[in-house]
């Protein structure tokens, strides 16, 4: 027993030793210095032989930048087609895009950003074997793409619609009503960029005779304004059209635009006639390989009935080919493709769960490509001449990403990448090859060549060794792991403890979650950033848990879509739950519980800390929404109807509701340029504290948006949050 008692104790006095070697990740290694940064492939494209790619470098010594064309199998760099250095009226380039021949690239410069996913740019045309830059236009203009042949550009700029002749430099002007705040012509509006994640509302058919776009009308849509302070004596406004759940939003209408062809009638648009259809949304258009026939999705305004109609542009007629139905509401996709007879591939989770569809021209069901208890959650292409469908799925559990390779009609189902972690495909244009992205919660992200035919690895072309190294070297805590049985269901859920953890000892307890419809914070891959961050506070002696609650994703239609009308409810019930269990387990401090979160996270939060007094002690909210009536139409009403006809869903779960039952310590901090969670949540929220006589901390920082974000910005957050905690927690 002596000699026993005597080896455990070398062992722990080995392992302290070791750890006191160790390095501690500080919040300048992670926000100021980047100590911990990845590397990634940027830009990569494939190119249309499927033996190439293209990739996108800078030389920081030189200042130059190049589009350079990479060997697949040997990885080595064959030629340059794009050099600054070589090209007269071009200092640099931000992005490119490759004309559908690839003898041109669009380069495009003094990028501005708009909102989230929109930009302004000063784009040119480079042909590879002329050397020639053309400029599209001398304004900044929006979505610049290629026409079929590539003879034209059309792009938005002004709300409206324009095409660019690239041979004779002659530009048409499609639409001529546009208006700010009142009318944009193939270019969504704010919440249809934000909500339906596109911008490009307009799409080139196959042959290049025509475009359809979709048009929005916002006269009737309420305005918001953000006042900007910047460094001037007066403040300016920011003004702009955003619909709030149960408000009016833009009305849409689709139209086809003729380009005259020779011999033909003059310049033309028809607007189509999607009423019998119900279209109260427009959320995606696309041409078939029929240059004829245009692909519409709409929806109506609950969201739970989405409808693909297939347009004949020559005889003008509209007819219905899928509806998928839910009680809930139902997901919009990118993932509609055609293959070469115009049959097309479909995503649904009518089954109960997200899986492939095969359909006839017509919309007619020809099988059902994969089934399962698990979800595809990507889809990467069809190949037609090896007649395989290839996606990634959970089939290896809902926390991992595996890529799998199937027939079209559903038989002979092959594993490509499926080590546990997570993995995802980039394919050669041939589906010749496929490069993979793997990582799990010890190694970041390894970029390897496959052959798509079996998966066999070919080469590693990166795999962030010296980060490995690097991280290796600092007191680094696994990420463990579990399932909580919490209101009848098995969370996801992992835990991080500190590196010299002691089961003897009691631990404050830091919950870190987003918990919005459909999301996932629990899973097997790389963490970044926040990551750091909990490994930082797993240092200071703090344990962190993260856990998924009902209302999440990749668990199923039925776990994701329960808490449909009542957002806030069940997900609430559950962290509570959750830190009550784990308050229970000997090295947890159950008096010393907090939670944290950003934007939904932010709401989830604010109405733990209040609704869970007895079991949490303090909480941070970053961007909350503090009450779905102010939020927007299009993501709210999808959960939670209109607040006209679900008054008690959105204010029986609303912090505001609640501000009275706070006996913890609550920090609450928002950027006052938010023109995604305004920040009037807070202020509201704020009031509401104040005249419950709730003391709390909060902090606004001017100008800057939902991802507060921009020269010291984020450091300043963390090491503001990390005080905190460290005082309260």
């Amino acid at each position: 027993m002596r000699i026993n008692t005597l080896i455990i104790v070398i062992f722990f006095l080995t392992i302290q030793t070791l750890t006191a070697q160790k390095k501690s990740i500080t919040i300048s290694d992670i926000w100021k210095d980047r100590t911990f940064r990845t590397e990634r492939l940027q830009a990569l494209h494939s190119m249309a032989n499927g033996v190439e790619y293209a990739l996108q470098n800078f030389d920081a010594s030189s200042r130059i930048g190049t589009v350079d064309i990479y060997n697949y199998e040997t990885g080595q760099k064959e030629r340059t087609i794009v050099n600054t250095d070589r090209i007269d009226g071009l200092d640099y380039f931000i992005g490119y895009d490759f004309g559908p021949k690839e003898k041109q690239v669009l380069l495009s410069t003094k990028i501005k950003q708009i909102y989230r996913r929109s930009t302004l740019g000063e784009y040119y045309v480079y042909h590879t074997e002329t050397q020639k830059l053309t400029k599209i236009s001398d304004d900044l203009i929006q979505e610049p793409t290629f026409s079929p042949d590539g003879s034209k550009i059309a792009y938005g700029k002004e709300n409206n619609l324009f095409v660019f002749d690239i041979e004779s430099g002659a530009t048409q002007q499609i639409t001529s009503d546009g208006k700010k705040n009142h009318i944009i012509n193939g270019i969504t509006d704010w919440v249809y960029e934000e909500e339906f994640s596109f911008v490009r509302a307009f799409d080139w058919n196959a042959d290049g005779t025509k475009i359809a776009y979709i048009r929005f009308d916002e006269s009737e849509v309420p305005e918001f304004s953000m006042d900007v302070y910047g460094e001037e004596l007066y403040q300016t406004q920011q003004v702009f059209k955003y619909p709030k759940a149960g408000e009016a939003n833009a009305k849409v209408s689709l139209h086809v635009h003729y380009l005259p062809q020779p011999g033909t009638r003059p310049i033309t648009s028809r607007e189509v006639d999607l009423v019998s259809n119900e279209g109260y949304y427009i959320p995606r258009i696309k041409w078939s390989k029929d240059p004829n026939v245009l692909a519409v999705q709409t929806l109506n305004r609950h969201q739970d009935d989405l409808r693909l109609v297939l347009y004949n542009a020559q005889t003008n007629e509209a007819t219905l080919a899928i509806q998928d139905k839910d009680e809930a509401y139902v997901d919009v996709t990118d993932n509609l493709t055609f293959l070469e007879d115009n049959s097309f591939i479909w995503t649904s989770e009518r089954d109960g769960w997200n899986h492939i569809y095969h359909y006839n021209d017509d919309g007619t069901l020809i099988n059902q490509v994969t089934s399962g208890d698990w979800e595809v959650t990507d889809y990467y292409g069809y190949d037609a001449t090896t007649n395989r469908i290839f996606y990634q799925s959970t089939e290896n559990g809902s926390i991992n990403r595996g890529v799998y390779a199937i027939k079209l009609n559903g038989k002979k189902k092959t594993p490509l990448t499926v080590t546990v972690g997570t993995n995802s495909a980039d394919f050669s244009a041939d589906f010749t090859y496929f490069i993979n992205a793997y990582s799990d919660t010890k190694t970041p992200w390894r970029f390897t060549l496959h052959e798509a035919r079996s998966g066999k690895i070919i080469k590693t072309i990166k795999d962030n060794q010296a980060l490995q190294t690097l991280y290796s070297d600092y007191k680094v805590s696994p990420k463990e792991f579990f399932t909580i049985d919490i209101n009848g269901e098995q969370l996801n859920a992992y835990m991080i403890k500190p590196l010299d953890f002691d089961a003897t000892q009691k631990y404050p307890l830091f919950m870190y979650q987003y918990s919005g419809p459909g999301s996932q914070t629990v899973k097997n891959s790389w963490g970044g950033s926040n990551d750091y961050w909990f490994q930082m506070l797993a240092q200071e002696g703090y344990i962190v848990v993260s856990v998924d609650p009902r209302g999440t994703g990749l668990k199923g239609r039925d776990f994701k879509k329960m808490t449909q009308k009542e957002l806030g409810k069940y997900e609430v019930q559950d962290q509570i739950s959750a830190a009550q269990e784990l308050g229970k387990r000997p090295y947890i401090d159950a008096d010393r519980i907090g939670i944290w979160g950003w934007s939904y996270g932010g709401f989830m939060a604010a109405n733990c800390l209040f609704q869970g007094a007895d079991t949490f002690s303090m909480a941070i909210a970053v961007a909350p929404v503090t009450s779905w009536r102010f939020y927007d139409t299009i993501y709210t009403e999808r959960y939670m109807q209109t607040p006209q006809e679900n008054p008690t869903g959105y204010d029986n779960n609303s912090p505001l509701s609640h501000v009275s039952k706070l006996k913890g310590d609550f920090m609450l901090v928002h950027g006052s340029a938010d023109d995604n969670v305004h920040v009037q949540n807070t202020t509201r929220l704020v009031e509401a504290l104040v005249q419950a006589d709730k003391q709390f901390t909060y902090f606004n920082y001017p100008d800057k948006n939902h991802g507060i974000y921009g020269g010291n910005t984020r450091y300043h957050l963390y090491k503001m949050m990390t005080h905190f905690i460290k005082e309260k927690l």
